[in-house]
């Protein structure tokens, strides 16, 4: 919204401003943080009032969570969602179709999320929206944006899968592209959600990326820089880096009050939400690869779960204490905030690889 002011940069030098994405982006964090901030407490308070005794604790679980975080209310992401979408609104160019698509995606996981943890607050049980229903409505929300995508690239990598460290390598997926983004947005969003079971673990892991990729879709959109960086480029989708500061913007204001001991809890809400959002906008700038290396702790997350329940049913072993994997560790003797603090370490040095792409070709 406020991009269009800098058409008047023609007639007042002062609003070119505006027209800067560097601009919009620190605004759009400042906007999320500070929306937050104001908003927040109210936002808490309401939910704790209308939850009663919050979100369900995994029974089975690090006994010190069911004296910690018990009557902790969830659905935080409703907080997270609001910075986001508000910052966005005020701040990006609403004429670039790569930002609806990625709003798209962000609201339609976000809504699948909110029900999800409406139906495990109103039964009290981590039971709540059917596995398969909910994927199978996640693929179609995520392949709508992926054709939606590839509808607003240029030949000849509108469709193409980009490989990083390696120029100019690309293979070209066709209409399978749509199945494969599709794929890629619906698993990011199920990873973020696997990896929130500790107070902050998956939202500074979230911010980083948000910021990684901010910083790629700046480059990528740029004529300039993705010719002197050797990287394919990728026309409007510089306009994501805003969409990655109302990401950073509206997760510091939430770790603020997520921050242990958590006064809430994110929930599929947010998870959800935050984890398609950062899948769309890869799939967007063709760094999907790239997602996986700066996004590898959620894979790991994700992998863990996977090798405990193959190795369950096939051989009635576990090769975890517990999955996801953050779980095993605090099983191992590890506190919350040591398991935190090492899995951010983590998620920074493999940001750094991840980054590492966009010049070692």
């Amino acid at each position: 919204m406020l991009y269009f002011l800098g058409q008047l940069g023609d007639t007042l030098s002062a609003f070119n401003v505006f027209r800067y994405i560097t601009f919009r982006t620190a605004g759009a964090v400042i906007t999320a943080l500070f929306f937050i901030f104001l908003f927040g407490p109210g936002m808490i308070k309401a939910l704790r009032l209308r939850q009663g005794r919050g979100q369900p604790i995994r029974e089975d679980g690090p006994q010190g969570h069911l004296l910690t975080k018990k009557g902790t209310p969830t659905m935080g992401g409703l907080m997270i969602l609001s910075g986001v979408v508000i910052s966005t609104l005020l701040w990006a160019n609403l004429s670039n179709g790569y930002v609806w698509v990625v709003l798209l995606v962000t609201i339609g996981f976000g809504a699948i999320g909110f029900y999800d943890d409406f139906l495990k607050v109103k039964r009290m049980s981590h039971k709540g929206f059917g596995g398969k229903q909910r994927l199978a409505i996640e693929a179609v929300i995520a392949g709508v944006a992926c054709f939606a995508i590839a509808q607003l690239g240029e030949d000849p990598f509108s469709t193409s899968l980009l490989f990083p460290f390696v120029k100019g390598l690309a293979l070209e997926l066709g209409w399978f592209f749509v199945v494969f983004g599709a794929f890629v947005i619906v698993a990011a969003g199920n990873s973020v959600n696997l990896t929130d079971g500790l107070d902050g673990l998956a939202i500074v892991p979230v911010m980083v990326a948000a910021a990684c990729f901010g910083l790629i879709a700046y480059l990528v959109g740029s004529v300039t820089f993705s010719d002197y960086l050797l990287i394919n480029y990728v026309p409007g989708t510089a306009e994501l880096s805003v969409v990655c500061g109302a990401l950073i913007g509206a997760g510091l204001g939430f770790l603020w009050f997520n921050a242990p001991p958590a006064q809430i809890f994110m929930g599929d809400t947010g998870s959800l939400a935050l984890g398609g959002a950062l899948g769309s906008i890869a799939v967007a700038t063709k760094h999907e690869i790239v997602l996986a290396i700066v996004g590898g702790l959620f894979v790991l997350e994700t992998i863990s779960v996977i090798v405990q329940v193959v190795s369950f049913r096939l051989t009635g072993k576990r090769v975890f204490r517990m999955a996801p994997i953050h779980h095993h560790f605090e099983h191992l003797g590890w506190t919350e905030s040591q398991v935190v603090i090492r899995f951010w370490i983590i998620a920074f040095v493999l940001a750094l690889i991840g980054l590492s792409s966009l010049k070692l070709r």
